[in-house]
């Protein structure tokens, strides 16, 4: 059974179309991360699948069931963490955990609240009023309300945003561990390192739509690569003039010579034939930076 089946799913406000048929699946027990620019409709749709907002048209299934008809027991299996702390300033932290840790039914309240506690690194301040925490300090606060009643299902709306290096690998870490538990995280981003460092599949969600999901790995290797082949240096000459001669493009780096991978198995071909030494010849690694521009570059060129 899928965590989340989403299918052809619409949402208008008013006369504004805001999602334009979104279909997406999320495996139980994986790292799941929506990424998108600002306004792409990421908000939109977690609102939906946390039952805070009903779709214009198509279907939704949260753990098999329809949050339509079964809103109570899809609520009781998720949490989400919004990008807006909802903490009370004039509670100690540990007040706030306990509140929520109460409304979840939580049986053991002071034991879970000491073990995320530990986990999160709150112990030393989890008697003071919120209101004196830093920014990061909110944030994992936040965090450590939506863990409490051990949801299967977690939405991570920029769950790092605001918190410091050290503390963000202490989350990244966290987000692991839950996944290894068999939680299914449903993560967004607004730092693209986070997304290949965590992540088992992405999906990019551009102007109301999904315009492109898979692993990370299986994402970088569909965008347009680039090659960088290197030739032994009493070489170089006669590898530029025999490119130059097959009209093969290409531009010279600090590395040796790059080449998009449409010319690059043309260019290794003739540089053989010449007799030329090829020293190195391999595909550059693209980063999900790359990716996100070229995607969005795409779609926005699709919808011209």
């Amino acid at each position: 059974m899928k965590a989340i089946v989403v299918k052809g799913v619409t949402k208008d406000f008013g006369a504004l179309p805001v999602l334009k048929g979104v279909n997406l699946e999320v495996e139980q027990g994986e790292i799941f991360t929506l990424l998108g620019a600002n306004g792409a409709g990421k908000s939109t749709l977690i609102n939906i699948l946390t039952t805070l907002s009903q779709p214009t048209a198509g279907t939704v299934a949260i753990m098999g069931l329809d949050p339509r008809t079964a809103g109570n027991q899809v609520r009781r299996l998720m949490s989400l963490n919004a990008q807006a702390t909802t903490l009370d300033g004039e509670f100690t932290g540990a007040e706030n955990l306990s509140l929520i840790a109460r409304l979840r039914g939580v049986k053991d309240v002071p034991a879970e609240i000491n073990g995320l506690a530990q986990r999160l690194d709150l112990t030393s301040f989890l008697n003071r009023k919120v209101k004196t925490y830093s920014g990061g300090m909110r944030r994992r606060l936040d965090l450590a309300m939506s863990l409490l009643g051990n949801p299967q299902l977690i939405f991570l709306d920029e769950p790092t945003t605001g918190v410091d290096p050290q503390n963000r690998l202490a989350l990244w870490q966290m987000i692991r561990e839950l996944r290894d538990a068999g939680k299914t995280v449903f993560l967004t981003t607004q730092y693209l390192d986070e997304a290949d460092a965590l992540s088992d599949h992405i999906a990019f969600i551009h102007d109301g739509v999904i315009v492109k999901s898979g692993t990370p790995a299986a994402i970088k290797q569909r965008v347009t690569a680039t090659y960088t082949l290197q030739v032994a240096p009493a070489d170089e000459a006669v590898a530029t003039a025999t490119l130059g001669a097959a009209g093969i493009a290409f531009a010279p780096t600090e590395h040796g010579l790059s080449l998009t991978a449409k010319q690059a198995e043309p260019a290794l071909t003739a540089l053989l034939d010449a007799g030329v030494t090829v020293t190195h010849y391999d595909q550059d690694e693209t980063d999900l930076e790359s990716v996100f521009l070229n995607v969005t570059k795409e779609a926005a060129h699709a919808n011209l």
